[in-house]
């Protein structure tokens, strides 16, 4: 059987196969993809897990559930800015519905348009984070309007601490609502950068869980003075409403830094 690294390799080069044949249109690709993915993951449950032990996970019905509200859920779940890779495992380990890679392309831009036609018409965006020196879009990155802006800056640190933070939000989901192979697959790819969080055999929630907290406690101080100073400038620089929600353009941007 092919070690849980070789199984890892071959996971992530079938996500990104199925998101080109999907984005491309070639379903019929996209299904036998998904397939060879399945199987590959339960390999690897049962490389780094052992025999499943629990049933498959119930599923909620999410027949007609708009792209935005998968997402959405996705990020609260996470309560800090996500690229869209961790957003879809996040969305595939711990939620019902499809949601199709593709249809994440446009999303941020979608929702700029909608906010600038009837601003504050939804009761939330999906925005952009923003970057703490340039109050630009971070690259990649979504986050969710509702949140504080400090909690949408990223800085230096923001990075880390946002894995860490995500890894904590998803140990304590589990250890509330219990474990499924597919959460411990998302779970070990964030606690495998993370010291003493897991034995390189298996995954336990307590475990990443307390390592994680004990590394954010050496990086959350500084983070959270960086992100607080950073929403505090954008709160005196952006007097527009979708500045502060989506970030603004690089040219605006250092114009802005060159009169702070």
């Amino acid at each position: 059987m092919p070690t849980a690294e070789a199984l890892e390799q071959r996971i992530t080069e079938l996500r990104a196969q199925v998101r080109r044949a999907a984005g491309s249109g070639d379903r019929t690709a996209a299904r036998r993809l998904r397939a060879e993915l399945r199987a590959a993951e339960t390999e690897w449950d049962t490389a780094v897990l052992g025999a499943p032990e629990q049933p498959a996970p119930v599923r909620q019905l999410a027949a007609a559930v708009p792209v935005r509200e998968h997402v959405h859920r996705a990020l609260t779940l996470l309560s800090v800015p996500a690229a869209p890779k961790l957003i879809l495992a996040v969305h595939d380990a711990f939620f019902s519905g499809e949601l199709v890679p593709a249809r994440l392309t446009s999303l941020r831009r979608d929702e700029e348009r909608s906010f600038r036609a009837a601003p504050y018409a939804r009761p939330y965006y999906l925005c952009a984070a923003m970057t703490t020196d340039l109050l630009a879009p971070a690259r990649g990155l979504l986050a969710v309007s509702t949140w504080p802006l400090a909690q949408r800056m990223v800085g230096p640190l923001s990075p880390r601490v946002d894995l860490l933070t995500g890894a904590i939000r998803l140990a304590r989901h589990m250890t509330d609502h219990g474990c499924t192979p597919a959460g411990q697959r998302v779970l070990w790819q964030l606690g495998v950068s993370i010291p003493g969080a897991t034995d390189g055999k298996s995954i336990d929630p307590d475990v990443v869980l307390a390592a994680a907290e004990r590394e954010l406690e050496v990086h959350r101080d500084d983070d959270t003075q960086q992100r607080a100073d950073a929403a505090e400038r954008a709160v005196r620089q952006l007097a527009d409403p979708a500045a502060q929600l989506f970030g603004v353009r690089l040219a605006v941007a250092d114009r802005r830094r060159n009169e702070a």
